[in-house]
């Protein structure tokens, strides 16, 4: 009888090269429930990876990522900064993940989810939550929210349709909008309405509740 064979390598690209204007400063390295944002997030990201590379500002590149199989620099954008993490991973992985390094209080069971939905024939999954406010343009209108999700990290996609969207050098708010560009398909996940991006200050409260609720005060649940 044959053996197994072994799942396909997963390798997650964490995206932490921002300078959190926004925020203040590096929001990637703000302490939340006794741990660093990116430290979160990277310990989830691990649960499901054979490797992860992390993307940091030029600076920051010999600083300590502990749980970083490879550290690389930023671009000058975000699409270009996920471009440099990409060109890390090796050419055997066949699920890449990208993941904010902001949104520490996504879960494993969530990256279970978008590595399940990739290898289940997806091109590219991204996990969404329903909007639930009213919604209107600057210039006047309302929007219609049926049918909208606000969408988060990690997104999961086939890693050469990634690497093909990534191809051109184009530029987007998201991976996921880069692979549909190219003719990719898009299929959304259920997010998690605590997988909340610390992006203001404030943010940091719901946050904090979040994570010191896992369970050792420390350790993703």
């Amino acid at each position: 009888m044959p053996a197994p064979t072994a799942p396909a390598p997963v390798w997650t690209v964490v995206v932490a090269g921002g300078g959190g204007t926004r925020f203040g400063g590096p929001k990637q390295y703000v302490e939340l429930a006794g741990r660093r944002t990116i430290d979160w997030s990277l310990a989830a990201a691990r649960s499901v990876s054979d490797g992860i590379v992390v993307v940091v500002p030029a600076a920051d590149v010999d600083g300590p990522i502990p749980d970083a199989d490879s550290v690389v620099a930023g671009g000058e954008t975000r699409s270009a900064s996920v471009r440099n993490g990409l060109a890390a991973v090796p050419d055997d992985a066949a699920v890449v993940l990208v993941h904010d390094a902001a949104r520490p209080a996504a879960s494993p069971a969530l990256f279970r989810a978008v590595v399940e939905a990739v290898r289940s024939g997806a091109d590219a999954v991204v996990p969404g939550v329903a909007v639930t406010d009213s919604l209107r343009r600057r210039s006047g209108g309302a929007v219609d929210r049926d049918g909208l999700v606000a969408v988060q990290t990690p997104q999961g996609f086939a890693a050469a349709v990634l690497r093909a969207a990534h191809a051109s050098g184009a530029d987007a708010s998201d991976d996921a909008s880069l692979v549909e560009a190219a003719g990719g398909t898009v299929e959304v996940v259920l997010g998690e309405t605590t997988n909340v991006k610390l992006t203001h200050p404030g943010d940091r409260v719901a946050l904090e509740l979040t994570l010191a609720s896992r369970s050792g005060q420390g350790a993703p649940a």
